[in-house]
């Protein structure tokens, strides 16, 4: 859908040549939405692409035109949120730049087939995107792309854009909670969305052909573009997955002393924090790491963490940063203290809500604690893991991500004690040389799905139950520090909560073939099976067995399967859970049952 403008010419030197561009005449509206197609495929830089303005002033709402329609992006609302013009935001391990001339001049382009210059090797490849409708909410635009190598190949890709008024919540990058229009202001939520594509590993890239115009029903949008580095030389050796955004104290001027356990060691550490879902920027005034003495007392004085050289960060809405790689030794299966000072105040925040592990919190205005190598100051405990969800190591081959729900979370195992299946497996791996030994990141999420959501993904909730698997695919397991290979473990929640057979398949199928399109060795997992737990009724004990009866033989959907049901099955009574493994509930596996899924899998399946 595009909107006719006039347009003039104009020259820009840039490095002592003058170029020439098509910029709108003096008589064109600033309402207008969107300009004709460009007749070069030169490869420019994005924002010299731009011909739409989303983001208006509060002040003067009728500035923009996003839409076509006449509505925009609030720029109050973005700067509330942290994300100012010219700022670098980092989404699934991709650091995008939010365009400098938002709420002042065109800030987007509406993709028809222009050529982006975009030069370099990378993993993956973000857009920060939404499309819109003149007719209101839409059902979001969908075109095929092309990515061109210096070689002269090329390899074709699809960008799908969710709606700004109307997409889901539990992808999005950011929320908004208000319209910008000529008549005014109006309290309605809009979105934006990072969207990633895979490309070829270790080829340069020359360029990025976006794609063509979708046709009259929606415009997409393209506001940034980035090439997603790998982690080379770094493994992942503990991560936790956001599972719902929660009410707190508020926290003010007070310090986190958050538990992790490490799976891989290494000579260097950097931490992963994350503001997942979150309405407003959270601002972080110092951080630090250490190993565990016992409870919140550290073995020595912890040793200080930066960001980007600085003490403290500030973490935008829906963003994520990494701390700077610091000199510290990480043994592997340890316990570390990552302490974190929250200036505050603080009312709500993303939390891993099953965390297992004690963790610690100084009292309300005692500051910053973190250099205190003591307990004193840590009068009171936590049972979830707040805005940290990565420690990575320098070294090692790479790491195993465990996607899966309440069981691989750990849920019913004993307490600070690490005996979910996934830390079992970090022993095994260190204990053999058959294999490399991965690093082992845990993303179990209690009461996950894998095709419907538990927590919506937006606003302040009590379910923690996570987005679905398929919607936090990219940023629990596909931009994770250096996965190699994942285990899927997950469906009895959807089996429990009446999701057919066919419907799981389907997701697990999905989620799949997304993980091997970025060149993941994908191993499925049976689902365990519940008798006697309420919702575990014999139809959906029927449906499991149609499940599990895929996965055992899905035609090479998945690598390699673990036989987790056939593990922890009663024989004399298949539909349930062997009494020594069951944890009570009929459930969950207990500590001999985890272990026994964990010594049960054969470490070469976990390899190509």
């Amino acid at each position: 859908m595009r909107v006719a403008r006039p347009w003039t010419a104009a020259g820009i030197v840039a490095g002592g040549v003058t170029l020439a561009l098509l910029v709108p005449s003096s008589a064109a509206p600033a309402s207008a939405s969107a300009q004709p197609t460009r007749p070069t495929q030169k490869p420019l830089p994005l924002e010299r692409l731009f011909d739409n303005r989303a983001v208006s002033d509060d002040a003067r709402p009728g500035d923009a035109d996003f839409d076509g329609a006449g509505a925009s992006l609030s720029a109050q609302d973005l700067r509330a949120v942290g994300w100012t013009p010219g700022r670098d935001i980092a989404l699934d391990a991709a650091r995008l730049t939010w365009p400098r001339s938002a709420g002042a001049r065109p800030d987007n382009v509406v993709a028809d087939g222009q050529t982006v210059r975009l030069r370099g090797r990378g993993e993956a490849l973000t857009f920060l995107v939404a499309s819109s409708s003149p007719d209101g909410p839409g059902a979001g635009a969908s075109g095929a792309g092309t990515v061109r190598y210096r070689d002269g190949s090329s390899r074709p890709y699809t960008l799908s854009a969710p709606d700004w008024r109307a997409g889901p919540a539990a992808t999005k990058a950011v929320g908004l909670p208000h319209l910008n229009t000529a008549a005014g202001q109006r309290q309605e939520t809009a979105r934006l969305y990072a969207v990633t594509v895979p490309v070829e590993r270790g080829r340069d890239i020359a360029s990025v052909v976006l794609p063509r115009d979708p046709g009259p029903a929606a415009d997409l949008h393209v506001f940034a573009a980035s090439l997603r580095q790998p982690a080379d030389g770094w493994t992942g050796s503990w991560a936790a997955s956001t599972a719902g955004y929660t009410k707190v104290g508020p926290w003010t001027d007070q310090t986190l002393r958050l538990v992790v356990h490490t799976s891989a060691g290494g000579t260097r550490a950097r931490i992963r924090l994350e503001n997942t879902f979150a309405a407003s920027p959270v601002e972080i005034g110092r951080a630090t790491v250490a190993l565990q003495a016992s409870g919140a007392a550290a073995q020595g004085a912890p040793v200080p963490l930066t960001f980007g050289g600085r003490p403290g960060t500030s973490v935008p809405a829906g963003a994520q940063v990494f701390g700077d790689p610091v000199d510290f030794p990480v043994p592997a299966d340890a316990n570390l203290l990552v302490s974190i000072h929250l200036p505050g105040p603080v009312a709500a925040v993303p939390v891993h809500s099953q965390a297992t592990q004690r963790s610690y919190l100084s009292a309300a205005g005692s500051g910053d604690r973190t250099g205190e190598p003591g307990a004193e100051s840590y009068t009171g405990t936590l049972t979830t893991w707040p805005f940290l969800t990565g420690v990575d190591v320098r070294g090692g081959p790479g790491s195993v991500v465990a996607l899966g729900d309440s069981i691989t979370d750990g849920t019913k195992s004993t307490s600070d004690a690490n005996r979910r299946w996934p830390d079992v497996l970090s022993r095994r791996l260190r204990g053999q040389s058959e294999i490399p030994a991965y690093g082992v990141l845990n993303a179990g999420i209690s009461a996950n799905r894998v095709v419907a959501d538990r927590y919506p993904g937006e606003g302040v909730s009590t379910d923690t139950g996570g987005v679905s698997a398929l919607h936090r695919l990219e940023r629990d397991v596909l931009a994770q520090t250096g996965a190699r290979t994942v285990v899927v473990f997950q469906g009895i929640n959807d089996l429990r909560r009446g999701s057919s057979a066919e419907e799981l398949i389907a997701g697990l199928r999905s989620l799949a073939a997304r993980m091997h399109e970025r060149g993941l060795r994908v191993v499925g997992a049976t689902i365990a099976p519940c008798e006697g737990e309420s919702l575990c009724t014999a139809d959906a004990d029927a449906r499991r067995s149609a499940v599990n009866a895929f996965l055992r033989d899905s035609g090479g959907a998945f690598d390699a399967v673990l036989d987790f049901d056939a593990v922890v099955r009663d024989p004399g009574h298949p539909a349930r859970i062997l009494p020594a493994y069951d944890s009570g509930d009929h459930l969950h596996p207990g500590d001999a049952g985890l272990r026994a899924m964990a010594e049960s899998i054969d470490l070469r399946k976990l390899v190509g």
